[in-house]
């Protein structure tokens, strides 16, 4: 390369790197990812859609989460306050509403156009190499606390995650006070909980005696849910997703926020 050319390149690199820096308030120390979860708040150019959340997640050394539409994980490295997000990446390939695509797209250029990162206001902001701000992300809540969700699966014992049967409702609220309450598709239940970040144990339940003859299959259902429960030891909150996990990892229950 001409001397020249070299010079303009230097001259280019420092360019961006005083911008990232100057993006950066001056007291300003690079967070920790590792272990942390957050929820997309704001991308320039967008009104999020509050049905399609995207979030983040670091952990191991890849973050991971929800484009909106799709699922994704990808490696990334982390040098002070620089950020490399991927390459190598992978993702779902569901098709959803073009508001939603559109959305998720520029959910994923920004995630590619990310260089450093920051707190700023308890939220944590992703920006290009030239300083400006491509996303912002709130902090995922994990206190399940006052939260009440529909479960959309569950584990029926056979090492197998199962779909809630058509025409029923299964449901799990979790109080203040520290109780688990819900509707296992035919009868109500009611079990003592306990939270202690992402470590959860439910139950065991206590049900009413009501017997459903239909859909076929609902008792069927009640009873591996209601035990599903009991085999819980954490929970992992993503968006307005909730997971439910054995201490072996394995899924125990998934569950939409109502």
């Amino acid at each position: 390369m001409p001397l020249s050319a070299c010079r303009a390149a230097a001259i280019l690199t420092l360019t961006l790197s005083l911008a990232a820096c100057a993006a950066m308030s001056p007291d300003a120390k690079a967070p920790d990812l590792e272990k942390t979860a957050w929820v997309l708040s704001s991308l320039p150019g967008q009104a999020l859609k509050g049905d399609a959340l995207a979030t983040v997640r670091f952990e191991g050394g890849r973050v991971a989460g929800t484009d909106g539409c799709n699922r994704y994980t990808a490696p990334y490295t982390v040098a002070g306050s620089g950020i490399q997000i991927g390459p190598r990446g992978a993702s779902t390939m569901m098709a959803c509403p073009p508001e939603i695509m559109k959305q998720a797209e520029a959910f994923n250029a920004a995630l590619a156009k990310t260089s450093t990162f920051r707190k700023a206001d308890g939220q944590l902001q992703f920006l290009a190499a030239d300083g400006s701000v491509v996303a912002t992300f709130a902090a995922q809540q994990q206190a399940l606390a006052g939260t009440s969700w529909q479960v959309t699966g569950y584990n029926n014992g056979r090492q197998a995650v199962v779909s809630v049967l058509s025409g029923t409702n299964v449901t799990l609220a979790f109080s203040d006070d520290g109780r688990a309450t819900g509707l296992a598709g035919c009868n109500n239940f009611n079990a003592a909980y306990k939270q202690a970040g992402e470590k959860l144990t439910i139950g065991p339940a206590a049900a009413t005696r009501r017997m459903c003859a239909s859909p076929a299959g609902i008792m069927e259902q009640e009873q591996q849910f209601l035990k599903a429960l009991e085999t819980v030891a954490t929970a992992r909150l993503e968006g307005d997703r909730l997971e439910l996990r054995t201490a072996a990892g394995a899924l125990a229950a998934t569950l939409a926020k109502k």
